[in-house]
C-alpha cells in the first residue's frame, strides 16, 4: 500500500514532546545543579496551565520519581512550589506542594 500522507503530517512533533526533549536534554547536562534554562521552561509550562509562578526560584530533577517517558521536577516559585511531571504528548501533571 502506498503512503500518500504529506510529509508534514507524518513528522509533526507536538509541543509536549518538544518540551520534554528540551528539558530532558538540559537535565542531562545539569542534574546536580539548578538548571536555569530548564527552570524557565518548566515555569512557563506551569503558567500556561493556569498556575501562578511569578518568579521561579529553582527547578530540581527528581531522578527517583522519574521513570521512562515521565520526567519529574520540583519547581519552587516565589509564591508556591510544584511537582511537575512531564509526559510526551500530554499536558504536564502539576501538583501544588505545601
Amino acid at each position: 500500500m502506498n503512503q500518500t500522507a504529506p510529509l508534514s503530517n507524518r513528522f509533526r512533533p507536538t509541543a509536549g514532546l518538544v518540551l520534554l526533549s528540551l528539558v530532558t536534554g538540559l537535565a542531562g547536562a545539569a542534574l546536580a545543579d539548578d538548571a536555569p534554562p530548564a527552570m524557565s521552561i518548566i515555569a512557563d509550562q506551569v503558567r500556561s496551565q493556569g498556575f501562578a509562578c511569578d518568579t521561579p526560584q529553582s527547578a530540581k530533577h527528581d531522578a527517583q520519581a522519574s521513570k521512562p517517558g515521565e520526567d519529574v521536577w520540583t519547581l519552587a516559585c516565589d509564591n508556591g512550589s510544584y511537582r511537575v511531571t512531564l509526559i510526551p504528548d500530554e499536558a504536564a501533571k502539576i501538583e501544588k506542594l505545601n
